[in-house]
C-alpha cells in the first residue's frame, strides 16, 4: 500500500511539473531576440525614453500572452510580404488565412496598446 501511495505521489508530481512547464513554455515561447526586435521598433516609433522602454516591453509581453509565437511569426511574415509587392506577393494581400492571421495580430496589438499605453 505504501508503494502505491508513493507511485501515485510521484505520478502527480511529474504530471504537475510537466503541466507547469508547459504553461511556462506557452507564456514564454517568444525568443528574446523577437521580443527585443519588437521593443526596438516600438521605441523608434514612440520615442526612445525609459518610459517607452517599459511600455513597449509591456506591449510585447501582452501580445505574447495572447498569441502563440508561431502565429505571431506567421502574421509578421504576411505583413512583411505585403510590403514587398508584386504579382507573386498578391496572395498575401487577399488570402483569407493571411487576413485572419493579420487580424488576430492587430487585435492582440490593440489590446496591448490599451493595457500598456
Amino acid at each position: 500500500m505504501k508503494g502505491l501511495v508513493y507511485a501515485i505521489a510521484v505520478t502527480v508530481a511529474v504530471t504537475g511539473a510537466a503541466s507547469a512547464q508547459s504553461v511556462a513554455d506557452r507564456l514564454n515561447d517568444y525568443p528574446t531576440a523577437a521580443r527585443a526586435d519588437y521593443v526596438f521598433a516600438c521605441m523608434v516609433t514612440n520615442g526612445q525614453t525609459r518610459e517607452m522602454l517599459d511600455r513597449c516591453a509591456c506591449s510585447i509581453d501582452e501580445i505574447a500572452s495572447i498569441l502563440p509565437y508561431a502565429q505571431y511569426l506567421q502574421a509578421e511574415t504576411v505583413l512583411s510580404m505585403r510590403r514587398v509587392g508584386g504579382e507573386r506577393m498578391a496572395i498575401f494581400q487577399s488570402a483569407s488565412m493571411a487576413e485572419h492571421l493579420v487580424a488576430d495580430m492587430r487585435r492582440a496589438q490593440a489590446e496591448a496598446e490599451i493595457v500598456c499605453f
